[in-house]
């Protein structure tokens, strides 16, 4: 006899997997990124970025954004696994697909709104006057490297890939 199985409209999540494989995932991403920075490929630095947000001091910010970007990761990675939760099943390619769409909004919307909130990056429209010490990323994070928008694209689709080969919804 075939028996029916009961049917739900999402997933449960693997909290244990999100908690975990979000850090692995944020780690890996923050490890490619400053890899391709030493390697000259981009002057993009998230946790600088993030951390001067909270304090002037460029290597106190470092360690700051450094936990700020963990904890962003951690809030995406909670996202990642409500999708795969919603569908049901987690792979590499939806993560790839999850992290394209990811970085997509990041350089498009995220980092050129930055200005308007950052207390010390400078907007698009500052002139020579400015006490600002970031420059703007602008559209694509262009201002920080041609290479930038390849740069964050890999490692974002990366990020993705970890999270959909890790994370399996039950």
């Amino acid at each position: 006899r075939h028996r029916a199985r009961p049917s739900s409209t999402t997933a449960e999540m693997d909290w244990a997997g999100w908690a975990l494989f979000g850090l692995v995932a944020t780690t890996a991403l923050t490890a490619a990124l400053t890899a391709a920075q030493l390697a000259g490929l981009t002057r993009i630095d998230f946790p600088l970025l993030l951390g001067t947000l909270v304090t002037e001091d460029p290597d106190r910010a470092r360690v700051v954004g450094f936990f700020l970007h963990l904890g962003a990761g951690q809030g995406f990675a909670l996202g990642y696994t409500a999708t795969f939760a919603l569908l049901h099943r987690a792979t590499w390619w939806i993560g790839a697909l999850l992290g394209a769409v990811h970085v997509g909004i990041a350089l498009t919307v995220l980092l050129p709104l930055l200005p308007g909130v950052h207390p010390r990056m400078a907007s698009q429209r500052a002139g020579p006057a400015s006490t600002a010490v970031l420059e703007p990323p602008g559209l694509f994070a262009l201002n920080y490297g041609n290479q930038t928008p390849a740069v964050a694209a890999v490692v974002h689709i990366m990020y993705g890939v970890v999270l959909g080969l890790l994370l399996q919804p039950h």
